[in-house]
């Protein structure tokens, strides 16, 4: 699997000390020029298989959560699942994705696979600069759009 980049303790996307993967492929639909990882693709690819980024996760005492974000995990679609399913594998700690879409943007077929497990939850929307930080209950912390906002799917 490809990604941008791995930060093994990540402790500013989720309410509990996680590990941060970064995806590595978007559309940009924010737009280049305002887009919070925009540095992220110009950073060469990690190749990491999916084993290896959960034996990682594992071994940290660390980590309670894993955090999803990047460039946008949902244009790498397949390798997102193919991640949860072996994560699914060896623990039910939380998922978080960090998505641009926003709900209506993505497919009910997609939606309803990522219900078939255990506890993943969604940041939707895109950034909107010079919106007001707002302090969002589900994931414990300040996203930087008011249109944001994450919900537990499963």
């Amino acid at each position: 699997m490809k990604l941008k980049q791995i930060i093994d303790e990540d402790f500013s996307n989720y309410k509990v000390p996680s590990m941060l993967i970064a995806f590595p492929k978007c559309s940009f639909k924010c737009g280049e020029s305002v887009c919070h990882n925009h540095a992220l693709s110009s950073q060469p690819d990690i190749e990491i298989s999916v084993e290896r980024i959960v034996e990682r996760y594992l071994q940290n005492p660390i980590t309670s959560a894993l955090v999803c974000g990047g460039l946008e995990p949902f244009d790498s679609y397949e390798d997102l699942v193919s991640l949860i399913r072996e994560f699914r594998k060896h623990t039910d700690d939380d998922i978080v994705i960090y998505t641009g879409y926003e709900e209506g943007e993505i497919s009910r077929r997609v939606l309803r696979i990522l219900r078939g497990f255990k506890n993943i939850i969604v940041k939707f929307g895109r950034f909107i600069p010079n919106q007001t930080p707002h302090y969002d209950e589900t994931l414990g912390v300040n996203l930087a759009s008011d249109n944001q906002y994450a919900r537990r799917i499963s």
